[in-house]
């Protein structure tokens, strides 16, 4: 089991990759809070029908409550933060270098509501792995366009602070209870968070064609489900600083992704500015030696 533990973190990084090229195909065809509405509740029906076959242990009411909390920050504000934002016309290359912010909020609140202590080359590493996120995106961010207003600049940032939050709850209150359980009352709570935005603000207009049905059935099966266990393994388990970093690995993942699908532009130096990235995520997630303790803060 240990040996198979070691693949979780690259395997959700490429998983959690996808999940922007899943948002490209469905996009055109759907409005933001109305597709991730749709999305989350059919994650959280799958998920009600999987912990039946498997005879999964129901939360309490407490359980529920704060999986349900974690879900609506995690879910709920972070995608429906960002696919607004983007939907405005926020260029995804600029939302992804503010969402890149969020390894570093995550790793001060883990200090301060966690106790983690943060060594130097920790810090070290979040920082050199911010530099290779500039890098990497720096190509994508010649023209910004009027997508870049103080709305969809603050919806960016929310976004952050919605996962950073969102994470840090799930670890400090909710990680104690079945992980099925535990992440069908996310979906609850992010479903709940954008039926409410759809029905306020869109017009639920949504065009079916098969581009949009496979970003569905991807988004549901790989992102929902797959991608988001794997989270929950590493959020039970795990520092929380040193899961948040690996979040700086997406956006180079993603670029080759789009290389290979798309045939977007990968370059010599965003190639360098991924190998920076992986080497400050390695100094972020490096154990510490053996005989050394870490001591808590209080």
């Amino acid at each position: 089991m240990h040996s198979i533990k070691r693949f979780i973190p690259a395997t959700f990084v490429v998983l959690w990759a996808t999940g922007f090229i899943g948002a490209r195909y469905a996009m055109p065809w759907a409005e933001p809070f109305t597709f991730l509405a749709a999305r989350f509740v059919i994650a959280a029906i799958l998920l009600a029908v999987l912990m039946l076959v498997l005879g999964s242990k129901k939360a309490t009411r407490e359980e529920a409550l704060h999986a349900t909390g974690a879900g609506i920050l995690m879910h709920g504000v972070y995608l429906g933060a960002v696919f607004w934002a983007i939907h405005r016309g926020m260029p995804a290359g600029f939302s992804a270098l503010i969402v890149g912010l969020q390894p570093l909020i995550t790793a001060v609140l883990a200090g301060k509501f966690l106790g983690e202590a943060i060594l130097p080359r920790h810090w070290l590493g979040l920082g050199i792995g911010l530099i290779g996120i500039v890098i990497v995106l720096w190509p994508k961010l010649g023209a910004l366009g009027g997508g870049v207003t103080a709305a969809t600049l603050t919806a960016s940032l929310v976004s952050v602070l919605g996962m950073s939050a969102g994470t840090i709850w799930q670890k400090r209150f909710a990680s104690g209870g079945d992980l099925v359980a535990a992440t069908m009352w996310q979906y609850v709570g992010g479903g709940s968070l954008m039926l409410v935005a759809s029905l306020a603000f869109e017009t639920h207009t949504v065009v079916i064609n098969g581009e949009l049905i496979f970003a569905m059935a991807w988004l549901v099966l790989v992102l929902s489900l797959g991608a988001i266990f794997l989270l929950m393994v590493m959020i039970r388990d795990g520092e929380m600083s040193k899961v948040a970093s690996l979040f700086y690995l997406v956006p180079a993942v993603t670029a080759i992704i789009a290389w290979a699908l798309f045939g977007e532009q990968l370059n010599a130096l965003q190639i360098s500015g991924m190998a920076i990235t992986t080497f400050g995520v390695g100094l972020a997630t490096a154990r510490q030696a053996k005989g050394r303790t870490v001591e808590l803060r209080n």
